[in-house]
């Protein structure tokens, strides 16, 4: 019986850059310490990286925003905007992820060419608008797409 290597469509290469360049962006931002994990389509952790300094619930909340985004098929920035005033339903799917889910933005999708989801980042340490910023950046700077393509346009203003 042969071994079979499990393949994923996000490499580890991918992941460790979106990482590295999210980090780079909130330092050049003079953002506070962010704690960033990159999980793959199934939802499994491909890399995580924390900032020096940086909380120790972040890495956490982190995983959280990017399964959530990822569970629900939608970047965390539009599942609190939909599920904003439906907070019985936020419970229940904080419930049935077992918490992880996190619906504040910072959770965004990881696009290949065509346009399909290969995984998401999560990204936590400063204000939610800064942390999904770091998250864009991070995945473009891989060459990958993203959803949402680009930050809130008031991003800069959510500074603690």
């Amino acid at each position: 019986m042969a071994l079979r290597h499990v393949v994923s469509t996000l490499t580890l290469a991918q992941a460790t850059a979106i990482a590295t360049h999210a980090i780079a962006a909130g330092r050049r931002e003079r953002m506070l310490p962010l704690a960033v994990v990159v999980v793959d389509a199934g939802g499994q952790i491909v890399t995580a990286q924390r900032d020096d300094g940086c909380g120790t619930l972040r890495v956490r909340i982190a995983q959280g925003k990017a399964r959530g985004a990822l569970g629900m098929g939608i970047p965390s920035r539009t599942i609190r905007d939909r599920l904003q005033n439906r907070p019985a339903f936020q419970s229940a799917v904080a419930t049935a992820s077992q918490g992880q889910f996190i619906p504040v933005p910072g959770g965004v999708l990881i696009l290949d060419g065509d346009g399909r989801a290969i995984g998401a980042v999560g990204i936590s340490g400063d204000t939610s608008d800064r942390d999904e910023y770091c998250a864009i950046e991070g995945i473009k700077a891989a060459g990958l797409g993203c959803d949402p393509p680009e930050p809130a346009p008031d991003w800069r203003e959510s500074a603690l």
